[in-house]
């Protein structure tokens, strides 16, 4: 079996318009939770939201500017992972050179775009002119949720597969386990996986509402409203954005001399199979086991782990029991943290960036906090690095997890690459 190596990042999100600043944004505990847009909040008045630092169709050529939000995201977080990677555009590999794309909500923009102006032109006598039928002829290729994934393929002349997955909050995570395993099963040479979501819509807003998982504000600051592993937290807050990683075999990124960030370890994934929503130790538990077992690790191994940490009161208190049954009497050893609190809960996208963090931690040493946790719930009794990030680490392994609406889990595994 080929090893795996991750040769280039890149993110988009509402810390920073790429992976510096955004990874900057985690370690100073930078808040981009904010109330909603005055069209939400005139009906919905505690919506809050994490929106881009940046408007992605300013990054990109003017002739992107029509495509969904979602997708101008992806292509700017591939364009920074593949420069990262020094790829340039039509590889001489381009067969066997993949696309691999994780998004829980494809065409969000798009198709409230489509709602708005139907019922604009049926109820609203300024539009009575519109005929509500007529749309502009791409919408569908706009808004299915593979759009992303035929976007960079076709900009960068990517001919392998291109695949997408949609497992909701796991969605980028999947993306990235299934890359692996198929470069690592010698199918592909590489490939670039992408995580993308961009959903801060009125219809979707609203739905998750309905839901009652968001963060309510917090009485002080908006900024302060998503508390992870905190007592008294709320829910989670979304946000949007993307993140890319590139992945390679070994032996196509040392005859390229190309310059490795870490390597590819683990990957675990598992389903429920007992609640829609409510999530259950045994299957996360299941999936950092199968990463470790995986990456020939033991929990002893990973110093890092950055956590699901939606910041509901249920989730946390779960996902804290299973990292402790998966690490044993190395869990209490275990440096932990959410950095949701700050960047706010990416969905499809948040697997792929939550993983690009925890490979940025590793190799500076530097590791994020869990923002807001002045108050610990008692529940949730383990090294959750409250407040302030850690600099001067020795980290050879981080784990990064992702637990989905359905039961789906997904564990990343990445370590220090050794020739």
């Amino acid at each position: 079996m080929n090893r795996v190596l991750i040769t280039g990042l890149g993110i988009t999100s509402p810390l920073g318009a790429d992976k510096a600043s955004s990874f900057a944004g985690a370690l100073d505990a930078r808040s981009a939770v904010r109330p909603a847009p005055a069209d939400i909040t005139a009906r919905l008045p505690h919506i809050l939201v994490a929106p881009a630092a940046v408007e992605p169709d300013t990054l990109l050529e003017k002739k992107y500017g029509a495509l969904d939000r979602a997708v101008q995201f992806a292509l700017v977080a591939a364009q920074e992972a593949l420069t990262d990677a020094g790829i340039a555009a039509a590889p001489d590999d381009a067969p066997r050179f993949g696309v691999f794309v994780g998004i829980g909500f494809g065409g969000a923009h798009t198709m409230d775009n489509l709602y708005t102006r139907y019922f604009e032109a049926v109820h609203t006598p300024t539009h009575a002119h519109q005929n509500p039928t007529i749309v502009h002829p791409l919408s569908v290729p706009r808004m299915m949720s593979n759009a992303a994934a035929a976007a960079v393929s076709m900009r960068y002349g990517l001919r392998g597969p291109s695949t997408t997955y949609c497992v909701a909050c796991a969605s980028s995570a999947v993306a990235i386990g299934e890359a692996f395993r198929a470069i690592r099963h010698g199918y592909i040479n590489a490939a670039i996986v992408i995580g993308t979501e961009a959903m801060l819509t009125a219809g979707t807003l609203m739905a998750w509402n309905a839901l009652r998982v968001m963060a309510k504000p917090d009485g002080t600051s908006p900024q302060r409203s998503c508390r992870p592993f905190a007592l008294g937290r709320s829910g989670f807050v979304l946000g949007e954005g993307a993140a890319a990683l590139v992945l390679e075999s070994e032996t196509r990124a040392t005859t390229r001399h190309a310059n490795v960030v870490a390597e590819m370890g683990g990957y675990g994934c598992s389903s429920d199979a007992e609640h829609l929503t409510t999530p259950t130790m045994h299957g996360q538990v299941t999936a950092m086991r199968q990463a470790l077992d995986d990456a020939r690790l033991g929990p002893r191994d990973v110093q890092y782990l950055n956590a699901h940490g939606t910041a509901t009161d249920m989730g946390d208190v779960i996902e804290t029991e299973s990292i402790r049954a998966a690490f044993g009497p190395f869990a209490d050893q275990l440096a932990i943290s959410s950095t949701k609190a700050v960047h706010g809960h990416l969905i499809g996208a948040g697997g792929a960036m939550e993983f690009a963090l925890s490979i940025m931690a590793m190799n500076s040493g530097a590791l994020p906090p869990t923002a807001h946790l002045d108050q610990p719930d008692p529940r949730c009794k383990l090294d959750f690095i409250p407040l302030q990030a850690r600099h001067g680490c020795d980290v050879k392994a981080v784990m990064s997890n992702s637990f989905a609406f359905g039961g789906s889990n997904a564990t990343l595994l990445a370590h220090r690459y050794t020739p």
